[in-house]
């Protein structure tokens, strides 16, 4: 199987796409000086981005990991994340707290996701 990196940077890439699978980088708001809700937000819709650009989308969404650097933020995560939400294709999800690479971020997110059938590479 082809191994497709998406989005890469210097130090990481946006995605990698191998086996079926859409495996997500740490995704982390555009703008960090917004609250919670905003980032993860900001975030959710990086994540639609990327999903979209590997064949794919929040539908088919396996599993995510949400960082926050203060649980006392897991309300307004939580909003952004419920108004985003695929009801009917809920992934599996865990969320902790963690000190954060910037100290203007709240919220950290990664996933995995699978591909159509139709869409594998």
């Amino acid at each position: 199987m082809s191994i497709k990196r998406l989005q890469p940077e210097a130090r990481l890439t946006g995605a990698v796409v191998h086996n079926g699978l859409v495996h997500l980088a740490g995704q982390v708001a555009d703008d960090p000086d917004a609250d919670a809700e905003g980032q993860t937000a900001d975030i959710l819709r990086q994540v639609d981005a990327l999903l979209a650009e590997a064949g794919t989308d929040k539908s088919r969404l396996i599993s995510m990991q949400i960082f926050l650097a203060d649980m006392g933020d897991m309300a307004a995560m939580n909003r952004a994340w419920d108004a985003w939400l695929d009801t009917a294709n809920k992934p599996a999800r865990a969320t902790v707290e963690a000190r954060l690479a910037d100290p203007r971020w709240r919220v950290e997110m990664t996933g995995i996701a699978a591909l159509p059938p139709v869409a594998r590479t």
